[in-house]
């Protein structure tokens, strides 16, 4: 399975009691793509994890991949990197929803997407949207249950 890592140490945002012995805590990474606009690239409240939506942006670069191969390698990278900060990985996720800009890109992104979830993958939806963040191809947002 294909997952990424880091050496740094994850970045924690603020952590917010909501008073009935649950906190929210906000998640943030420089191991993925910075958000675009105002929104958490995840939020976890006890052991659920809400992660962002996932373009196939390099973190480094802020280029998007080419190709619909490539951006979902990367869009899958960065959702990784963001549930790995939050002290978990692909193997947490129990949901994604998959966000393509062309549905005839379907087979390409699924053989991808199946390198990163290759036993008992988690419930997916995928649907086609008019458009994406950045005109990307694919788009990935994901909920984990992490201990």
């Amino acid at each position: 399975m294909t997952q990424a890592s880091s050496s740094q140490e994850p970045q924690r945002g603020r952590t917010e009691s909501y008073g009935v012995g649950l906190e929210r805590e906000v998640i943030l990474t420089e191991e993925a793509p910075a958000p675009v606009g105002p929104y958490s690239q995840a939020i976890r409240v006890d052991s659920s994890v809400f992660v962002a939506g996932q373009v196939g942006m390099d973190p480094a670069t802020g280029e998007l991949a080419d190709g619909i191969d490539a951006q979902t390698r990367q869009a899958l990278q960065n959702l990784a990197a963001v549930l790995g900060a939050a002290g978990g990985s692909l193997n947490n996720v129990v949901k994604t929803t998959v966000f393509l800009a062309d549905l005839d890109h379907f087979t390409q992104m699924n053989e991808v997407y199946a390198e990163f979830f290759p036993g008992d993958p988690p419930a997916r939806s995928a649907v086609q949207v008019a458009r994406l963040p950045l005109d990307a191809l694919v788009e990935i947002e994901a909920i984990g249950i992490i201990e």
